[in-house]
């Protein structure tokens, strides 16, 4: 009965929540099951009917996060061609307004550095960037590109948008803020491939 009612009042997702913040200020070795269960008001005990390990927590904040920027992406790739963008435009602006919107998840997704964890990033961003190679490379197909063939070119493009959120993101500006800069940036980077191919 008791434990029912543990897992009723602290749930996954709020554990999941208050560890990302605690992995992003104090980092993954400054932290334990310990002090995200004191800081959520438990004992850790009771953080251990969730999860197991503090790795396997932050394994699952990982995948989360990744999941949750797929579908954004996959979402983009159902929508008609806004006004005045091309849909691969569309994309990395969708990567862009994640990224500032979410901007303890991109951190730990994309910018920790601590040994101990990359593992845990790594085949999860491998896995992001095939899906954004996938989509670039789709779309580039549907718009008859140039570099449709040209497999460097969604890395460049990927890059650019990762170069611009790493930018933004310590300023903890709202994409709505930064927009404009946005929208000016994924269209340099889109007619730098026009400037390739001529």
């Amino acid at each position: 009965m008791a434990r029912r009612a543990v897992e009723q009042e602290l749930s996954r997702e709020r554990i999941m929540d208050a560890a990302r913040h605690l992995f992003i200020t104090k980092g993954y070795r400054g932290i334990s099951m310990r002090s995200i269960g004191q800081h959520l008001g438990y004992s850790h005990g009771s953080l251990y009917y969730h999860f197991k390990e503090k790795a396997e927590l932050f394994y699952a904040i990982v995948v989360q996060d990744f999941n949750h920027l797929a579908r954004l992406c996959e979402q983009v790739t159902k929508r008609p061609p806004a006004d005045g963008l091309t849909r691969t435009e569309q994309l990395m602006l969708e990567f862009i307004r994640f990224g500032l919107e979410h901007p303890h998840q991109y951190e730990i997704m994309f910018m920790l550095r601590d040994e101990e964890i990359l593992a845990y990033c790594k085949s999860e961003q491998a896995k992001c960037f095939d899906m954004f190679e996938k989509i670039v490379l789709g779309f580039l197909k549907e718009e008859r590109h140039p570099l449709e063939s040209n497999s460097s070119f969604p890395l460049s493009m990927f890059l650019g948008v990762h170069g611009f959120i790493s930018f933004y993101i310590q300023d903890r500006l709202t994409f709505d803020e930064i927009q404009p800069a946005a929208i000016a940036h994924v269209k340099m980077l889109s007619q730098s491939s026009f400037r390739l191919t001529s």
